[in-house]
């Protein structure tokens, strides 16, 4: 295995007020933010509401955008630019408008309200022509039928639908969702002269579309809130029985603290930066739970292999000992997965943002808790008990070792103890 250290000596349990004064600023400042500040934003999963998907031929104006929403009576609505990856402009946004305590049809309502902002603001309600690019495959094979450019007598309804699904196909797949001159359609199989004449006379081109729309009722919203943060008590619970089982339960309640802490840290970061919180957060923050937990167990299990073979010093000089052994192995997984998560959040646009930012988040905040959370509350515990003076007090001792071992008891065999 690659050492980054050769032999560490670092006192951890030393520094282990300056790690509480570290986590209680953080939690401080997140929390602070939750109560008093803007407050955790949730996406529209939890929520409820209307989010609008639009793609538009040109950068579009916010301010422009957000002025024809109020018009509607959306003023509050939030607007959130899409950019690519490969491009540094943004030709896509989505617009949510939130729904509390709205029921179904109110909430079809606000969706008419952004199409119909949107439509005013930008010049489609003026025209006596269809939008080509909100166009679906029944209604252009239907003008396509009417006017039959390709004099067809037989099957002509079949070959017509034929072709509107490929030019639609052209449109949504190769032009991205929208269309900017009807021109390009001259690329797909089967567009004659005849046939682009038809669909120029019949149809207009929109300065955007409408990519995708969801609906998602608030009490759809409230029932994915509540269970969102129950699978995550359910999750801390089972690990704090296993840790319980598996070592002590001392160890499996400092390892579920410090996981809790690593969430709560993690979510102030959110309300702090106002990202959204959205189920595949919540797939996140599970994730890093186990994350977490993972690095917790591993110095957990050299404390337990340490309290076996080292007989002098305090239980704090094993702790320090275990985790200045496997501090090597710990950055070094953590850092290639939170260079693998950085570059995620960096270039994984924006749909995963919020996502890779947990993670990102999480895993430095777990990381550092497993040696400066977990590990200084069992060795708070041992002696607030009395039981951190000798070293084989962990929990390869168990109850045993409540009180001092005799040097004849050290000797004996095991059988004979």
């Amino acid at each position: 295995m690659i050492e980054l250290f050769k032999q560490p000596n670092l006192d951890w349990m030393g520094k282990a007020k300056y790690f509480y004064a570290l986590s209680g600023i953080l939690l401080l400042a997140g929390w602070t933010s939750i109560f008093f500040g803007r407050g955790i934003r949730y996406g529209i999963d939890f929520s409820g509401g209307t989010n609008v998907d639009v793609r538009f031929a040109q950068p579009p104006n916010i301010d422009k955008l957000r002025s024809g929403l109020a018009a509607q009576g959306l003023g509050n609505s939030e607007i959130q630019s899409i950019r690519d990856i490969a491009s540094s402009n943004s030709n896509e946004v989505l617009i949510f408008v939130e729904g509390k305590g709205q029921d179904e049809l109110a909430l079809e309502s606000s969706r008419a309200k952004v199409l119909g902002a949107l439509s005013a603001t930008y010049g489609v309600a003026t025209s006596d022509k269809p939008d080509f690019n909100s166009a679906t495959t029944a209604s252009l094979a239907a003008i396509l039928t009417e006017k039959d450019p390709l004099f067809l007598s037989v099957n002509a309804g079949d070959r017509y639908r034929q072709l509107a699904r490929r030019l639609l196909d052209y449109r949504d797949k190769n032009a991205n969702g929208i269309l900017t001159s009807f021109d390009e359609l001259t690329k797909v199989e089967g567009v004659t002269p005849a046939v682009l004449g038809a669909i120029k006379s019949s149809f207009s081109l929109g300065p955007f579309a409408i990519r995708n729309v969801e609906i998602v009722g608030p009490k759809v919203g409230a029932e994915l809130r509540k269970q969102a943060i129950f699978v995550t008590l359910y999750a801390l619970g089972g690990m704090l029985v296993y840790i319980a089982f598996r070592f002590e339960w001392v160890y499996g309640a400092a390892a579920v603290l410090a996981v809790f802490h690593d969430v709560l840290i993690t979510l102030g970061f959110f309300s702090l930066l106002h990202f959204e919180i959205s189920l595949t957060v919540i797939a996140a923050l599970l994730t890093l739970v186990g994350y977490s937990m993972n690095d917790t167990i591993v110095i957990f299990d050299r404390i337990r292999e340490n309290n076996r073979l080292l007989r002098k010093g305090t239980f704090a000089d094993v702790v320090n000992k275990s985790i200045n052994q496997t501090l090597s192995r710990t950055i070094l997984t953590s850092g290639l997965t939170f260079l693998t998560v950085l570059v995620l959040f960096l270039m994984g646009g924006q749909v995963l943002r919020a996502f890779s930012f947990a993670l990102v988040v999480g895993i430095v905040v777990g990381t550092y808790s497993s040696f400066g959370i977990a590990a200084p509350l069992v060795v708070a515990w041992n002696r607030w008990r009395g039981r951190g003076v000798a070293a084989r007090t962990g929990p390869a001792a168990g109850n045993k070792n409540r009180g001092s071992e005799s040097v004849a008891g050290r000797l004996a065999p095991a059988g004979r103890r």
